[in-house]
C-alpha cells in the first residue's frame, strides 16, 4: 500500500500516534489519513476473512462491535480536524493496480 501511494508521488508519514486512531499513513499539511483495516478485526462486510470464532462467541461479538464503534469515532474525530479519511481493507491490498487506482481517486476527489 505504501508503494502505491509513493507511485503517486504523495508524501506521507507512518508515525502518526498523535492523530486520532494512529492512521497507517497521514500527511498533516495535505490533511489526509489512510487506514489499512484487517478484515477479521474490523469486520469487512461480505468478506471471507471476517469470520467469527466458534468458541466464546459473545466475547467476540462484543469485541467486534467495540472495534466498529471505535473506528467510527476515530473517522469522525479526524474529519472534525479537517482530514480526509480513507479505509483500505486488507483483502483489497492484493491487487496493486486496483489499489493504486482507488488511492488515485481518493487524492483526486
Amino acid at each position: 500500500m505504501r508503494d502505491a501511494v509513493r507511485r503517486l508521488s504523495v508524501r506521507f508519514t507512518t508515525d502518526n500516534t498523535d492523530l486520532p486512531g494512529s492512521p497507517d499513513l497521514a500527511n498533516r499539511r495535505r490533511h489526509f489519513a489512510i487506514f489499512v483495516h484487517g478484515c477479521f478485526w474490523h469486520r469487512h462486510a461480505n468478506c471471507a476473512r471476517a469470520t467469527t470464532p466458534s468458541s466464546n462467541r459473545e466475547f467476540w461479538s462484543n469485541k467486534f462491535k467495540a472495534n466498529a464503534r471505535r473506528d467510527r469515532r476515530v473517522v469522525r474525530a479526524l474529519r472534525r480536524l479537517g482530514f480526509k479519511v480513507m479505509v483500505i481493507w486488507e483483502c483489497r491490498t492484493r491487487d496493486p493496480v486496483a489499489l493504486t487506482g482507488r488511492i488515485r481517486r481518493f487524492f483526486d476527489s
